[in-house]
């Protein structure tokens, strides 16, 4: 009761100071304020992204344009808390690179800030001996990323760890801990805007315009050059560079820029369940499965939060919105977008089943919980509630294959020349999220020569 309690104060008190807020936006951009750079999105990415820039470039004038009245309300602000290892992930992609190098820098700066984490491990379980095999490979692959201080655990060192945990055997990652990332992102926005940069929440990009050669040749002789046109429902702002790391949004932004859409963003609810409070004493540390290749998707775990909750899940299931929280939340544009989209055809075909089973498992509350007793088998139905959920921005490409790892992209054109995508950047893209800043500011450097 308490943390909803807090939670509606934070929303009033969010809300009065954007009414508050919203005149004085209007009147600085009724002259069309003019910027170096515009970045798109105020989640966790853009947000470390605008942070990374302006430090580096501190004569430059930044801003950050955000379509929601708060920062980080969607995936960065709806996730699981996990600050991530790096042991799943391909060797030698930038998802393996950039995490193993954005969990140190995640814990460094939480440490500075004060932001509280805890970290409180994670261990990966094999339930059944046909499970060893596939252990084997992620165990090896978290050395070949480089991960930290894994280790092998037997039956019984597993209850040692989590005792009301079974399995076979386990990787143990000690370093795994969890934080509210909505936090470490609103700092980061503390921070770009202590050093000079401006944040417009409530404004919603709605085109990118490119002025004409001989415009820009008139700006350039009076000394300034900001050719590209960022629209909104509110007053327009201009600039010479942008930025997009639109999450959900991110191909139709890339549209309206003149680059292609693919990869195409398909939403993916996950519905979690709660551990009633009394029986959190059932988990210590993060609890996750040995993925099953056969399957797209990782699979339920029980991860711990920093306010003393416990989520288990999540299932995967399409949502019928790109803001679909709930079942009921359908957005008729982006159903038919993402059903007309080739590539989610062929992955429904493909795990039409799988799907089926998902959907079940989100709406009976006892077939989930069953797939969680595989790991700790004195979980009742009594003992979980209904949990929140959020929605995963999945990149996806014409053959119905999920994009992996990170994409960031350009395109050609006067405009497309002068915008950098952000295209796919899910988990662990928090945890990596001040190491995808520092490669988006490279590339930012290299492509448009700040």
């Amino acid at each position: 009761m308490l943390g909803k309690a807090s939670s509606l104060l934070r929303r009033n008190i969010a809300e009065k100071t954007s009414a508050l807020l919203r005149p004085r936006l209007q009147r600085c951009l009724a002259t069309q304020a003019s910027y170096d750079l515009v970045i798109v999105g105020g989640g966790i990415i853009g947000l470390g992204t605008a942070r990374e820039l302006i430090l580096r470039h501190p004569t430059l004038k930044l801003a950050v344009v955000e379509k929601e009245n708060e920062l980080s309300v969607h995936q960065s602000g709806k996730n699981s808390g996990v600050i991530h290892c790096g042991i799943y992930y391909t060797p030698g992609s930038l998802k393996a690179k950039l995490c193993v190098e954005g969990i140190d820098l995640s814990y460094k700066y939480c440490d500075e800030k004060n932001i509280p984490y805890k970290k409180c491990g994670k261990i990966i379980v094999a339930v059944e001996k046909k499970e060893l095999p596939q252990l084997e490979k992620l165990y090896q692959r978290g050395l070949e990323n480089g991960v930290k201080d894994l280790k092998i655990l037997d039956s019984k060192e597993i209850k040692e760890v989590e005792p009301y945990c079974e399995g076979v055997s386990a990787i143990l990652s000690p370093n795994t801990g969890i934080v509210d990332w909505a936090e470490v992102a609103r700092n980061y926005g503390d921070d770009f805007k202590k050093a000079g940069g401006d944040i417009y929440t409530g404004y919603e990009v709605t085109d990118f315009t490119c002025s004409p050669e001989s415009n820009r040749s008139r700006e350039k002789e009076a000394g300034h050059t900001h050719p590209v046109t960022v629209h909104g429902k509110n007053a327009p702002l201009s600039c010479r560079y942008v930025v997009t790391c639109g999450g959900l949004y991110s191909d139709r932004l890339a549209e309206k820029s003149g680059c292609k859409r693919d990869p195409r963003i398909v939403p993916f609810r996950g519905e979690y369940l709660k551990l009633k409070d009394e029986k959190s004493y059932l988990v210590n540390g993060n609890i996750y499965p040995v993925p099953d290749p056969n399957f797209p998707f990782l699979g339920v775990h029980f991860t711990p939060r920093v306010d003393g909750s416990v989520w288990l899940g999540p299932n995967a299931v399409l949502a019928f919105a790109r803001e679909g929280y709930k079942l009921t939340d359908v957005n008729i544009k982006d159903l038919i977008d993402a059903l007309g989209y080739r590539g989610l055809r062929k992955l429904m075909f493909q795990y039409f089943t799988f799907g089926i089973g998902e959907y079940y498992r989100g709406i009976i509350k006892s077939a989930q919980v069953k797939q969680l007793q595989r790991y700790v088998p004195s979980l009742k139905d009594e003992d979980v509630e209904k949990g929140p959920a959020g929605v995963r921005a999945q990149a996806m490409d014409r053959d119905g294959n999920l994009v992996e790892d990170f994409v960031f992209d350009g395109g050609a054109g006067d405009i497309g020349g002068r915008v950098l995508h952000v295209r796919n950047a899910p988990s662990p893209g928090a945890t990596s999220s001040l190491a995808i800043a520092k490669m988006v500011a490279e590339k930012v450097q290299d492509r448009f020569h700040l």
